[in-house]
């Protein structure tokens, strides 16, 4: 098995989290995105829209991190990262393609600026990322109530938001102390050696 990747990247680390818990063998294929190794075409054979995470699983390839993850529970079931009700199950999707679209990137967004010359950043997108950011906190809160992961058990649906919503203080977000629910919650996610294990190597 073979993940290819970029150390920092937050859709990347959703899949090394989840190799951890299922306690999958790979070896890491570096993708240096900066100096454009994903739109060679070797790397466009594995993903025709040159971006990572890719995974190679013997003779299969895929691309895209929420897919990568289904199919690595679906593979390897056991232990099992999606609820066994259905309607469970699609609650875990949702909140997934939330975290993908409407949280990891505006994460991403202020990052990029962050990573600019100080006189070059744009305060404009830095300020309307946080604040989407902090809606996004406020909606985690609610769907919190009575519960300690997101849908059932620890699952898919927390393990996309982890890589963002644990490194927020570099972002310049945080959670608020009325936010009980988050703040339980992601302890909890901290707590788990496969979340620590990734967090360390961004530090």
């Amino acid at each position: 098995m073979i993940l290819y990747d970029s150390p920092d990247c937050p859709y990347g680390m959703k899949v090394r989290i989840v190799l951890a818990e299922k306690e999958l063998e790979y070896d890491l294929a570096t993708v240096d995105l900066e100096g454009g190794q994903q739109k060679q075409a070797e790397f466009l054979k594995l993903n025709p829209f040159a971006r990572v995470p890719v995974l190679v699983d013997d003779e299969t390839v895929v691309y895209d991190s929420t897919i990568i993850n289904e199919y690595l529970n679906d593979e390897y079931p056991t232990p099992p990262l999606l609820p066994e009700d259905s309607a469970e199950r699609a609650r875990a999707r949702l909140l997934e393609d939330y975290a993908d679209v409407a949280f990891t990137l505006p994460a991403m967004a202020i990052e990029r600026e962050l990573g600019r010359p100080t006189e070059e950043r744009d305060q404009t997108k830095i300020t309307t990322a946080q604040e989407v950011l902090r809606k996004g906190l406020a909606m985690l809160e609610r769907e919190l109530v009575g519960r300690q992961y997101l849908s059932g058990d620890f699952g898919l649906a927390d393990i996309a938001f982890a890589p963002s919503v644990l490194q927020l203080g570099k972002l310049g977000v945080r959670v608020e102390a009325s936010q009980v629910n988050v703040r339980g919650w992601a302890q909890r996610l901290t707590e788990r050696a496969s979340i620590g294990a990734i967090l360390k190597l961004v530090a």
